[in-house]
């Protein structure tokens, strides 16, 4: 591998990208909704209760092929949006003309907004297409240029799922490992035992990716560096005694710099931290949504893993997490099971929950209107 990465990948390709998507690597949720024009905002009293909870639901399918029941959700403005898995993607080609689909039948929802159209690339063994990034993030931040490189599979990840439609990445993975081995490192899904290094690799992937139109989302907030080789949230319950100095001294500090780089969405852990809400896992808690909102400032959206984890199984079903996530002050639930009806359940959910008061409307328009103004501005 040569020391420099090349650069010629980039350049036009990437302005023309940039400059039809109309994202800047700094732009944040709240600027988009500035830009927004006035006709395209979807308005709560004209959406039904169940499109009006629908806004701040991800759904997924098994398979290759969506099923009606995800395609009517499309149409009928009863989803923001889709996760896709290997599971669903056969090749290039074949997921491309899936998401073609699914943007005509979005044609007739209520809600023009676009969909929110997402996968996990992260590079190395987390990629759900082929293609770039190829690079895990610990071979970038082994490499002799970690910036450059970072920028690369960046510029990569962003072309690679903009050319066939997706416009948001669950990347990059901004885990502050700390011994060889343990839950990030394993995968190879972290870039260094370093908190600098991380956060100076983090928002050079996430200013390259948004450059070339795809929305970034750092992950997984505060951290789960600390977590062991067998403290995997997606099978079970994690709970990490962390000190507070150490998670804002060590595992906070590269989302300070993915802010700072415009980071368009921050998805959060399902670990609990007891330093910060000993009760909670981080996705549930209002402490630790508050920590990312207040203490770090962020104002973009908020996103949960996925709500079918492991780490969950004593919150309930899929509709009382839904809510509780919700009223913890999470933008986006993501029902990532590959069962439609699993979105469906959560949509449900949270248009009961407004009907009758458990869930604070004012609240939930507000996150809805910061993943509106996302979509619009992709």
């Amino acid at each position: 591998m040569s020391s420099t990465p090349p650069l010629s990948r980039r350049g036009a390709l990437i302005a023309g990208a940039a400059a039809l998507a109309g994202l800047g690597p700094a732009a944040t949720a709240s600027e988009a909704a500035v830009r927004m024009p006035e006709g395209s905002r979807p308005r709560a009293a004209a959406l039904t209760p169940q499109q009006r909870a629908a806004q701040c639901v991800i759904h997924s399918y098994p398979g290759l092929t969506p099923p009606a029941s995800l395609m009517n959700a499309i149409a009928e403005g009863r989803t923001a949006g889709v996760i896709f898995f290997g599971e669903n993607v056969e090749d290039l080609s074949q997921i491309e003309s899936v998401i073609q689909s699914m943007n005509a039948a979005h044609a007739s929802s209520p809600v023009k907004a676009p969909l929110l159209l997402m996968t996990d690339q992260e590079g190395g063994l987390v990629r759900r297409l082929p293609g770039e990034p190829v690079m895990s993030a610990k071979d970038v931040g082994a490499s002799t240029d970690p910036h450059q490189w970072a920028d690369f599979t960046g510029s990569g990840a962003g072309m690679n799922l903009a050319g066939i439609g997706m416009n948001v990445n669950l990347a990059p993975v901004l885990d502050v490992y700390r011994k060889d081995g343990d839950f990030t490192d394993q995968y190879e899904r972290s870039y260094s035992k370093s908190a600098a290094a991380v956060a100076s690799c983090g928002a050079a992937f996430i200013a390259a990716q948004q450059g070339a139109g795809v929305a970034a989302t750092a992950k997984h907030f505060p951290g789960l560096g600390p977590a062991s080789a067998s403290q995997n949230t997606d099978l079970r319950s994690v709970t990490l005694t962390t000190s507070a100095a150490t998670l804002r001294g060590v595992d906070e500090v590269p989302y300070r710099d993915a802010i700072a780089a415009g980071a368009k969405l921050v998805m959060l852990s399902w670990a609990i931290y007891t330093a910060l809400d000993s009760s909670r896992p981080a996705g549930l808690s209002p402490a630790v949504v508050g920590e990312l909102r207040n203490r770090l400032g962020y104002t973009g959206v908020t996103i949960t893993d996925a709500l079918e984890a492991g780490a969950l199984q004593s919150f309930g079903s899929t509709s009382q997490r839904a809510v509780t996530a919700a009223s913890a002050g999470m933008d986006l639930l993501l029902c990532s099971s590959r069962s439609v009806s699993q979105g469906d359940e959560a949509v449900t959910a949270l248009s009961d929950a407004l009907a009758s008061g458990k869930l604070d409307g004012t609240a939930f328009d507000a996150a809805a209107a910061r993943v509106s103004a996302l979509r619009v501005g992709l």
